[in-house]
């Protein structure tokens, strides 16, 4: 299955080459007795690797650049080819890698490298499944990135920034539901089939890398036997915060939006949230704001009235990490970085990513940047991962990655929380108040807690979804009913129109369709506020910890980039105990930081009589929102109905048009037939209707009856395709007026 290779690439000339110093490796029974495989041949084995593997790498990764900042076939083409030259190299290593026996290496650092040479992920499939499986995962990535959803009258609207800007400003639940479901219907459907292939593939590459299944290799990232019941404590210490959250905004969109949609002891339907996929609610702040009297700074709106372009954002993320003492990007980052949608006509995927190319001096971020604050504190949390870069490069290429893969997330995350500081938004003119009173306060911490809190159980269950597909504990046949069942457990979500197994709504999700692990984020999200907390100790500040901004400390910025510089060289606990002074993960910072808005949410709470938790599951479904039709005992899109009914008005037609036909010919010989004695139909004997037989002046009457149904029929017809080509004006209409 795929394209083979024509011609060997550099990358594969390269491996040929040093391919005569790894030949006199050998596999032999005893690894014990074999000569070569001692700590010296080790350490030459591992730099024959580095001095291969950049230029391998830097192949895969400008070819995947070239695909993602130009959707085409022929760089779609390329990008595979190089994904199965990079894994071919690393399967030809790793391989190597296995014949050294770890337990007899002394050098922690070499144990360590030859460990994580051994895992390889996906190259471990034979050739022909590896390149099915990338053709897969670029497909799925490529439908998401290139979906649309479309008005019945009108433009087709992409994810970002259309269905976005929909999602976060609408207060219309008609038009959200219409935005919701049209992506899901778009993106989902689609996928789902393909899905289940890649989960197969995945588990494969896992076996081979020694795990059972993929779910178990992605929690080995983070060497913890006791990951799972980690995240799960993580998760029930900081449910408190979430359930008065949910709780409170759960009131105020029932102020809005009524007990039609809204039921006070239920699950919020997903689509009222102010985002895509209710992971996070900051867009709705206007909504549930405790003191609205007080409202918050439009720090979006203060940005276009100061004219800050997409550049000058991240000029700031840059001049932040400078001030620390760290380093700034080199020149050719503003050159080669896609900071905004192009607007050549290209096609790409506007997910935002940093970009390392293994040559010491190439990084890059790719985003479809808007102006606003959102955005900007976007732009900050990639700057973090192009800072993480710099700082280890000096370090052996299987080192070049964050301490865990939380890591990386976490340290883009908490320079957001100095960057989205009152203080450092009036160092930076975008606020003129220098001091929050309590009340005001209060309002940035609801703020804050709809991006972040809201986003807990969201980022947890992702993956919990994902590794019971992949163990197998989620059958495929029930993949929906489970994804909605887990958002209802944790997220007290619902969804706003009935599911079914044809939808696939986890696909709605990027991280989904590339598949893309997504604990990271879970994990980061707790760091952030523990790397936050400490450096904000170290800097000197005293005082609540929302209000800290580590801007300008050298102090905090010298203890980070020695952080960074041990890349992943270390252990994860060892990394984080140098930047914290504890080697575990705590959620003790984070209740620190959101502890007034809390306090503030019990005592609201208990005013209302609210009660934590959706002991009541029902969701309300609104099928006034659904702008969907039945016909034929089916449910269908009005657009749908439209056509189908336009097809069985062109068949009654000329079905009509027939029956007219045979109608006449009968009118006219009963006429010609007229006073004679001996009629024309009398001369014959019998004849047959619809199949039956009888008399012919019978058929005749049976003729004219159907006719006379027909033309019911047709009448019918014609009217209720005006009614819904009607019905579609007017809700299109309407969408485009609100």
């Amino acid at each position: 299955m795929g394209t083979r290779w024509t011609h060997p690439g550099f990358s594969l000339l390269v491996i040929l080459y040093y391919g005569q110093f790894l030949a006199r490796f050998r596999i032999v029974g005893d690894a014990n007795l074999a000569v070569p495989y001692n700590e010296t041949e080790a350490k030459r084995f591992l730099n024959y690797y580095e001095q291969t593997a950049n230029t391998v790498l830097k192949e895969f990764v400008e070819a995947t650049w070239n695909y993602v900042t130009n959707i085409t076939k022929p760089n779609r083409e390329e990008m595979l080819q190089k994904e199965l030259e990079r894994s071919q190299f690393m399967k030809y290593f790793s391989t190597r890698a296995h014949l050294f026996n770890i337990t007899q290496i002394q050098d922690p650092t070499v144990k360590r490298m030859l460990s994580k040479l051994k895992e390889i992920g996906k190259a471990a499939l034979p050739y022909e499944e590896l390149w099915e499986y990338n053709k897969l995962v670029a497909y799925m990535e490529t439908a998401y990135s290139l979906a649309e959803v479309c008005l019945d009258e009108g433009p087709c609207m992409i994810l970002e920034p259309d269905l976005e800007e929909v999602m976060a400003t609408s207060r219309d639940h008609r038009e959200l539901l219409w935005a919701w479901e049209g992506w899901r219907d778009s993106v989902g459907r689609q996928l789902r089939p393909i899905f289940w292939r890649c989960v197969e593939l995945s588990n494969k590459a896992a076996q081979l890398n020694g795990y059972k299944d993929m779910g178990q290799l992605w929690r080995a990232k983070y060497e913890s036997d006791t990951l799972e019941q980690d995240l799960e404590q993580i998760y029930q210490e900081l449910q408190p915060l979430y359930l008065n959250l949910h709780a409170y905004v759960r009131r105020a969109l029932y102020r809005h939006y009524g007990p039609e949609l809204i039921s006070l002891q239920g699950p919020i339907p997903a689509h009222l949230l102010g985002d895509m996929w209710a992971q996070s609610w900051n867009n709705i702040l206007d909504m549930v704001l405790p003191f609205p009297k007080k409202p918050l700074v439009d720090i979006t709106h203060m940005m276009k009235r100061q004219h800050w372009r997409s550049e000058k954002m991240f000029e700031e993320a840059d001049k932040f990490f400078t001030s620390l003492g760290m380093l700034s990007v080199p020149p050719d980052f503003w050159k080669k970085s896609m900071l905004e949608r192009p607007t050549d006509g290209r096609s790409v995927e506007c997910q935002t990513s940093a970009w390392d190319f293994y040559t010491g001096n190439d990084f890059r971020v790719k985003k479809c940047t808007e102006v606003t604050l959102e955005d900007m504190l976007s732009v900050f949390h990639q700057m973090g991962h192009i800072q993480y870069f710099m700082q280890y490069q000096n370090l052996s290429v299987i080192f070049r990655e964050g301490a865990n893969p939380a890591f990386e997330e976490a340290v883009g995350a908490m320079v957001t929380l100095s960057a989205s500081s009152h203080r450092h938004l009036f160092s930076t003119g975008l606020i003129n108040l220098q001091q929050q009173d309590s009340e005001e306060e209060v309002n940035y911490l609801m703020g804050m807690a709809l991006e972040k809190i809201a986003f807990i159980p969201f980022s947890y269950l992702m993956d919990l979804f994902r590794w019971r597909v992949f163990d197998g504990t989620i059958d495929k046949n029930i993949y929906n009913q489970e994804w909605w069942n887990l958002r209802l457990k944790y997220q007290g979500l619902c969804a706003p129109v009935p599911r079914t197994e044809d939808d696939f709504d986890p696909a709605a999700k990027f991280h989904v369709a590339a598949n893309v692990p997504y604990t990271r984020y879970f994990v980061s999200t707790v760091l952030q506020f523990q790397l936050h907390e400490a450096l904000c100790n170290a800097s000197g500040y005293v005082g609540p910890l929302h209000q800290c901004d580590i801007y300008s400390s050298k102090i905090a910025g010298r203890i980070l980039g020695n952080a960074l510089k041990l890349g992943s060289s270390k252990p994860w606990p060892e990394v984080l105990k140098e930047l914290t002074g504890q080697s575990t993960i705590s959620t003790s910072a984070i209740m620190t930081y959101f502890k007034p808005l809390l306090n503030w949410l019990v005592v609201e709470n208990v005013r209302q009589g609210e009660i934590l938790g959706w002991p009541d599951y029902t969701c309300f479904f609104s099928e006034r929102g659904t702008n969907k039709v039945a016909l034929l005992g089916l449910q269908m899109k009005p657009d749908q109905v439209t056509f189908l009914l336009w097809i069985l008005l062109g068949v009654n037609f000329v079905m009509f048009l027939a029956l007219l036909g045979l109608a006449y010919r009968l009118y006219f010989l009963e006429r010609w037939s007229g006073d004679q004695d001996v009629l024309i139909f009398s001369t014959l004997p019998y004849t047959y209707f619809l199949g039956v037989r009888m008399e012919p002046r019978q058929a005749a009457r049976r003729q004219w009856i159907l006719l006379g149904i027909f033309l019911i029929l047709l009448l019918s017809t014609i009217s209720l395709t005006i009614w819904i080509s009607t019905h579609n004006r007017k809700m299109s209409s309407q969408m485009r007026a609100d």
